[in-house]
């Protein structure tokens, strides 16, 4: 039985890739860099341009900020044990891994959910919009949207951290809770029921929300002009395109974690368990320079004057 803070797990996905592995440490720098400068860049526009300070760019610059937390939760762990010849990670790195990759999930799923109320506010009842969006509930369902998922995580990770551990083996190369579960020595009954509960309260009620928004939305347009129904989709386009990603990402991840995926080559497990965390917070930003007017316009100004002052 393994409990001390000094024991160190074994991240039995990677394997002797030879030289090729300084390629694959340069592509990996090059995203993360590539994945925290686009996500700044969106936060400095929002933050710079007054015109932006409206709900929907609040939210998205809670987007980015999570999306530069989930990544510096995964990148510093992925470029060190790619240059390591054992791919080892302490207990404590491995928890706290564990602890900030599923924050980044949650916020995820909780933010997309708030975007899609905002859209369907915005274009169901926009005279009422700057009555029920005011900067102060915007404020709070920020908070909330990060308070909440973090108290119900943590919740979870308290149940994981009492866990005494039989095993030093994960599956996978970085951190996850089912993988570290997995390797209790007792019986894990309590630790299955509440993460299906998580599961329930932080994905399934979220995207519930996310679908009841766009339902009345479509119900609006379709009995909307033709010039209307261009508006909403130009307007909900970017949202959807994040929330499908992100959703079908971590639908694939959670199913290679629960079932035998060991017929798969490795290359591939490698990939689907590590898209949703690369991905999505590395595209999001693109999508919404490009599919939102507003911030694409914005973009070009600041380049543009910082090319030609």
């Amino acid at each position: 039985m393994m409990n001390s803070s000094d024991t160190t797990f074994t991240l039995s996905a990677y394997y002797e890739i030879g030289d090729i592995k300084y390629f694959y440490f340069t592509i990996l720098l090059l995203l993360y860099i590539f994945t925290i400068s686009a996500n700044l860049i969106v936060i400095v526009v929002i933050y710079v341009e007054r015109s932006l300070h409206e709900p929907m760019y609040f939210f998205l610059c809670s987007l980015s900020v999570n999306a530069i937390f989930g990544s510096t939760a995964l990148y510093p762990c992925l470029l060190t044990n790619i240059m390591s010849d054992r791919h080892e990670i302490s207990r404590i790195s491995c928890l706290v891994q564990v602890f900030c990759l599923h924050i980044f999930v949650q916020c995820e799923f909780s933010i997309l959910a708030l975007m899609g109320y905002d859209r369907y506010i915005s274009i169901c009842n926009p005279l009422q919009y700057n009555m029920i969006m005011t900067s102060g509930k915007v404020l709070h369902l920020i908070i909330l949207s990060w308070l909440y998922p973090i108290c119900i995580v943590g919740i979870l990770f308290i149940l994981t951290v009492q866990l005494p551990l039989c095993g030093r083996i994960i599956e996978k190369v970085y951190c996850v809770n089912y993988s570290i579960v997995k390797l209790s020595c007792i019986d894990t009954t309590n630790n299955n029921i509440y993460g299906l509960l998580v599961l329930v309260l932080n994905t399934v009620l979220p995207v519930i929300l996310i679908l009841y928004s766009y339902l009345q939305i479509l119900r609006l347009c379709l009995r909307s002009s033709k010039e209307s129904q261009t508006k909403a989709l130009n307007t909900c386009t970017p949202h959807l395109a994040t929330l499908i990603n992100f959703f079908i990402s971590v639908f694939f991840e959670t199913f290679q974690a629960r079932f035998d995926m060991r017929h798969l080559p490795n290359e591939v497990r490698i990939f689907l368990s590590v898209y949703f965390l690369i991905i999505p917070p590395l595209i999001n930003p693109i999508i919404y320079g490009i599919r939102i007017r507003n911030i694409s316009v914005r973009l070009r100004k600041l380049f543009v004057h910082q090319i030609h002052p």
